[in-house]
């Protein structure tokens, strides 16, 4: 039996392959429309916005007050992507964040430049003025009579 030669079998091989692979779309190419602007994700409810320090894991730093990472802590970066809590030593996050049931930080999701112009309970931007127009307190000196005593609403 007169079988066909293996160059020309080799040949339409080839051909098969370079046909398949030509009708692939260019994977490169990306639509710089996208890339100019960072997708904001959508954060529960319950998040809340802080400056997180990682100290030594799972010690961290939130707002400037001790912390501690959860068991199983969750820490996405800015491409929702998981992150190691090593490489983030000394440095310092703008960050959303959930507790868990225990009062510890459970889920971290660290903010690019649009999601952390975003407003959010916990954000460094909001003051409170508890400044009244009394200068001083009053004072019981304990001689007052109770029938002088300020009278609360029951």
């Amino acid at each position: 039996m007169n079988r066909c030669a293996p160059h020309l079998m080799a040949a339409l091989m080839l051909l098969a392959a370079s046909a398949g692979f030509s009708s692939l779309p260019a994977l490169a190419q990306t639509d710089q429309a996208a890339e100019a602007k960072p997708k904001v994700r959508q954060f529960p409810k319950a998040a809340l916005r802080g400056e997180m320090v990682m100290l030594a894991p799972p010690m961290i730093s939130m707002d400037g007050k001790a912390d501690r990472l959860s068991v199983g802590a969750r820490i996405r970066d800015t491409e929702d992507r998981l992150v190691l809590s090593g490489p983030l030593v000394n440095q310092t996050l703008v960050v959303n964040y959930v507790r868990d049931n225990t009062g510890q930080v459970h889920e971290v999701w660290i903010l690019n430049g649009e999601e952390a112009r975003q407003k959010r309970p916990g954000s460094s931007d909001t003051f409170f003025n508890f400044i009244t127009d009394t200068t001083a307190a009053p004072v019981d000196d304990g001689k007052t009579p109770y029938s002088q005593l300020p009278a609360y609403k029951q």
